[in-house]
């Protein structure tokens, strides 16, 4: 594993069971982190079972590598790149969305504000523009435009324009610790027991990531790849991955009509949803982390 960062799986025996359907069959995790599910979809698979998982993160990677089970492999991709899969050759697909505790409570990688670690918010910190990388370079638009969109941040704009009379004065931020600071310093209110950085840093995070248009690409992708009845289970833990996840499965439950064709027969729905699950007092209290998140299940119907 990651030293002492260690991961508990959120709804663990839940999304297993409302995944596997077919012990026989061909499943993906989606979002590997540090394995739970994995494991767990392992254990209920026949011999002739297979599970395909994929990660952005070389850490994860590492950790999948070391599983010694013909039945399993790993690909060092995001999941978007499910749409590489065959047509209708998948019985269950599982996305466990946001970020491992490994990524959080480790400081190099520049998830959190209750560390001092470099700004980078990279899942792949092989690929891509750092956090750090965004503040030094954009426009107050463009980063008040971020916090506010990807972090429901009401004081986005005057977030901005301290990071950017910061990096005029001293030049561009470069530690998680100066960035909460200086969030702390703009922010004049926030929710009781809430740090002042939580919502900067979630949208930093979902943002140099592509997190939102990942899991677009994701979902649209299942339809392809999943079998009839194959399962589609995500696990969101915040309100803007569970509204899309929710629009969409419910824009693909129901029956569309053509308005220019009002004659026409209604183009059959895609999916059918079965159950929204909330982890239970008791994982709450064991797991904090979990308190926020929300499981979807739907099914892909014969269309």
């Amino acid at each position: 594993m990651d030293g002492t960062w260690q991961h508990t799986t959120v709804l663990l025996n839940e999304a297993v069971e409302a995944l596997v359907t077919k012990p026989e069959g061909i499943y993906v995790d989606a979002t590997f982190g540090r394995g739970g599910h994995s494991r767990a979809i392992l254990a209920q698979l026949a011999p002739q079972g297979r599970l395909i998982a994929f990660d952005k993160d070389p850490e994860a990677v590492a950790v999948a590598n070391a599983i010694a089970d013909t039945r399993f492999s790993i690909r060092h991709e995001g999941f978007a790149a499910l749409r590489e899969l065959q047509a209708g050759s998948i019985t269950g697909v599982l996305m466990d969305l946001g970020i491992s505790s490994p990524q959080i409570d480790n400081p190099a990688r520049g998830f959190s504000f209750r560390s001092d670690g470099p700004l980078d918010m990279r899942m792949d910190p092989t690929r891509g523009q750092s956090a750090a990388d965004f503040l030094a370079t954009a426009p107050v638009e463009q980063m008040a435009e971020v916090i506010r969109d990807y972090g429901e941040e009401r004081f986005a704009v005057q977030i901005a324009k301290a990071v950017a009379a910061r990096r005029q004065e001293r030049g561009p931020l470069a530690s998680t610790s100066e960035l909460a600071q200086l969030v702390a310093g703009a922010v004049k209110t926030r929710e009781p027991g809430q740090d002042p950085a939580t919502r900067t840093f979630q949208a930093l995070r979902i943002f140099v990531n592509a997190e939102l248009e990942e899991l677009q690409q994701a979902l649209s992708a299942s339809l392809d790849v999943l079998q009839p009845q194959g399962r589609l289970v995500v696990i969101s833990f915040h309100s803007l991955e569970d509204r899309i996840v929710k629009q969409f499965i419910a824009k693909n439950s129901r029956e569309e009509f053509d308005r220019r064709a009002p004659f026409a027969a209604p183009k059959a729905m895609k999916l059918k949803a079965l159950e929204r699950v909330k982890p239970t007092a008791d994982e709450v209290k064991a797991n904090p982390r979990s308190r926020s998140a929300i499981m979807r299940v739907a099914e892909r119907t014969q269309a």
